[in-house]
């Protein structure tokens, strides 16, 4: 049984070659990212595998990063916010629903949501990228109203998460949600995958607040969810470019 990931990792990798691709350059953590998202079954794993390098190729400039300048008009809002490194020494992605506006310009939106993971991604990457390096998320559902809720949007961040950043997501925590985003959030869930609904959390009592402390730790956890740190907003975060797999 010890063999098996490493047979699964040979045959995605003459699964890869079949489809006029190469794994050259890509370690066994990036791999098995594939694998564990298509449940070690290496011909689907190595079609979304080649799907990603695809997509990549048309989406993340040479450079390995989208720029800010970019991204401004999302950014101006300033709801998102970079946080870490939590307990497990993962960066943690905080979004402040009430100050997100559905986008008029959905390809811009896109671009921002890979903004953000690139950048997340990249922040928990000590020296040289391992390959399997997580984040975490908390949505905070305070204070929106009507015009903030986006399922749109939301399942467009998912998706582009499930399909483009497998086994990337550690957990995410949602905070504050209030009866009207109910509804929309069943909406969203349809086109949520098992292994991505069984990675949120919905923080409805004390017990799953103290679950969120403990997780995240409070030296990571902003002041306004229990914590003690400071809230940094994503452009005021500062990384040496990388490039994350």
């Amino acid at each position: 049984m010890e063999e098996s990931p490493e047979l699964a990792l040979a045959q995605l990798r003459k699964s890869v070659e079949k489809l006029s691709s190469s794994t050259e350059g890509y370690e066994k953590p990036t791999l098995m990212r594939f694998l564990i998202a298509r449940s070690m079954n290496p011909d689907k794993a190595a079609k979304m595998f080649v799907d990603w390098q695809k997509w990549r190729a048309s989406m993340i400039p040479p450079s390995g990063f989208i720029p800010d300048s970019e991204v401004t008009d999302e950014l101006e809002f300033r709801k998102m916010f970079l946080q870490g490194p939590t307990k497990s020494g993962q960066p943690l992605v905080v979004c402040k629903v009430s100050k997100h506006v559905p986008a008029k310009d959905q390809l811009l939106f896109k671009k921002f949501i890979v903004h953000v993971l690139e950048k997340s991604i990249a922040s928990a990457i000590q020296g040289k990228e391992v390959g399997d390096e997580k984040v975490a998320a908390l949505l905070d559902l305070q204070n929106i109203t009507y015009k903030n809720i986006d399922a749109r949007g939301t399942i467009t961040g998912f998706q582009v998460l499930q399909a483009y950043y497998p086994e990337r997501l550690s957990k995410c925590y949602i905070l504050h949600m209030p009866r009207i985003f109910v509804t929309p959030w069943r909406f969203v869930c349809r086109f949520l995958d098992k292994a991505t609904k069984e990675k949120i959390v919905i923080v409805t009592n004390d017990e799953e607040q103290r679950q969120l402390e403990e997780e995240v730790g409070l030296d990571a956890l902003p002041e306004e969810y229990g914590g003690r740190a400071k809230l940094t907003a994503f452009q005021d975060v500062l990384l040496p470019q990388a490039t994350s797999y």
